[in-house]
């Protein structure tokens, strides 16, 4: 009884906002334009890049390796845009009240698969890409020419292990909400749709083993990797330098296509950085403001963003000409 009455109080709070202030203030202002824009442009670019992979390859362009990662990478953006923005959206125009708390798990679920999505994908695309430019005499020697047949298994694995953790993780808070261990709450944060209860058991341990250390794990492969690819392109420019080939190699395909995703890498590992940073703040804090769960989505939302329009100027050929003409 104690249970339902604190979370039927929490959500209680929530709907009561669009009741106790009518008024739109700069900041509610503000809020509704941000995450309206971030959703609608985001999800809009994420359609349009596939849109565009679809053509090309009904044109007969022959598909790269980076064209595989990229289209998992859109579906976790799209995931994480509809799960997140689209909720933020409409509390910023104050429709909270249509979540109820089952609402508010299948997002949060959602949310943690195209999070984990994401920066598996972007983590297997610098791997890759670091295999594949890689000197013949490297370590990677063995596995630099069957690496392209490893790369299906590996999104395959990547979407089974994100599913399966995200579910365990909710399944076993919904566990311990049924069974009694509820009782004892710790905290209570509001993050505008729904809110979350820290009840007085090892769910935070279960979330830290099974999601974040993975991802923290995932971001200093992406790291080392990134890095790795650098080391690579400065040591063949160095190499060839002599011959004066190394304008040529800079104009190579296999160049370009390091640097954009090293571009790409980099603008995903800011975003990422800064919002595991507040996200681990907001944990911790005994007290935590809307405004600031709003700044994390806001951080969180940038990257699935920006990143369409970010490989549209990367990528840009004659097949984007033809595109837009069509």
């Amino acid at each position: 009884m104690n249970n339902a009455t604190e979370r039927n109080d929490c959500y209680s709070n929530l709907s009561g906002i669009l009741k106790e202030n009518d008024k739109i203030t700069s900041k509610d202002l503000a809020g509704r334009i941000i995450f309206l824009s971030q959703t609608v442009i985001g999800v809009l670019g994420n359609f349009l890049l596939l849109l565009y992979y679809s053509f090309i390859f009904q044109h007969g362009r022959k598909v790269r390796l980076t064209d595989v990662f990229l289209k998992q990478l859109f579906i976790a953006n799209s995931l994480v845009l509809l799960s997140g923005g689209v909720p933020q959206t409409m509390v910023a125009f104050r429709l909270q009240y249509l979540f109820n708390d089952t609402a508010c798990k299948c997002l949060l679920y959602i949310d943690g698969v195209g999070r984990g999505m994401s920066i598996g994908t972007i983590c297997l695309l610098s791997v890759f890409q670091n295999i594949i430019i890689s000197p013949i005499n490297s370590c990677w020697k063995d596995v630099k020419g069957k690496a392209q047949e490893y790369i299906g298994f590996s999104i395959r694995y990547c979407w089974i292990l994100n599913i399966l953790t995200n579910l365990i993780v909710r399944l076993y808070a919904w566990y311990s909400s049924v069974n009694g261990f509820d009782r004892i709450i710790k905290k209570k944060v509001d993050i505008g749709y729904c809110c979350l209860v820290d009840y007085g058991v090892a769910i935070g341990s279960i979330y830290t083993a099974l999601v974040t250390f993975p991802e923290v794990c995932f971001s200093l492969l992406i790291v080392w990797s990134s890095g790795s690819m650098i080391f690579n392109l400065y040591r063949h420019k160095q190499n060839v330098q002599h011959i004066h080939m190394s304008s040529t190699f800079l104009k190579s395909p296999e160049s370009r296509a390091t640097q954009s995703i090293l571009c790409l890498v980099g603008t995903f590992i800011t975003f990422y950085t800064v919002s595991t940073i507040i996200r681990i703040f907001i944990t911790l804090a005994y007290s935590v403001s809307l405004w600031l769960v709003s700044v994390s989505d806001v951080i969180a939302l940038c990257f699935p963003t920006v990143s369409p329009f970010l490989i549209m100027s990367l990528y840009s050929s004659k097949h984007w000409h033809c595109f837009s003409c069509t």
